[in-house]
């Protein structure tokens, strides 16, 4: 499975805000490998083995993975209002995804260089 057959198997009601969130990574993330690992999407800096960046369709969320701690430590006033667990960002409602505070925790990533995952 690619990314592409992800989103056509996602929920109708899901699936327009995975697209954008997958276009956002695409966009935010240049140089950087997209293709699936257990059983989600990853993106996987050039050169490295181990994805920076995920999303999933959960049964009752969208959930976003941030396995940057130093990109996590550094947004923590902007992520503290939101449902999240070590790494994962659950959105429940597809149409309140933060898309603003996505897209600058991808362009952190992608300016922070090679670094360590959790």
């Amino acid at each position: 499975m690619d990314v592409t057959a992800y989103l056509e198997a996602a929920p109708e009601a899901r699936r327009t805000a995975l697209a954008r969130l997958r276009e956002l990574c695409v966009t935010e993330l240049p140089g950087f490998e997209e293709g699936i690992a257990y059983g989600m999407p990853v993106y996987v800096r050039p050169g490295g083995t181990e994805a920076e960046i995920a999303w999933a369709d959960q049964k009752q969320y969208i959930s976003f993975y941030l396995m940057r701690t130093d990109v996590r430590d550094a947004f923590a006033d902007r992520l503290a209002g939101h449902d999240m667990g070590k790494a994962c960002l659950r959105f429940r409602n597809p149409a309140k995804v933060d898309f603003d505070l996505l897209r600058d925790l991808l362009h952190a990533t992608a300016q922070a260089g090679p670094g360590g995952v959790c």
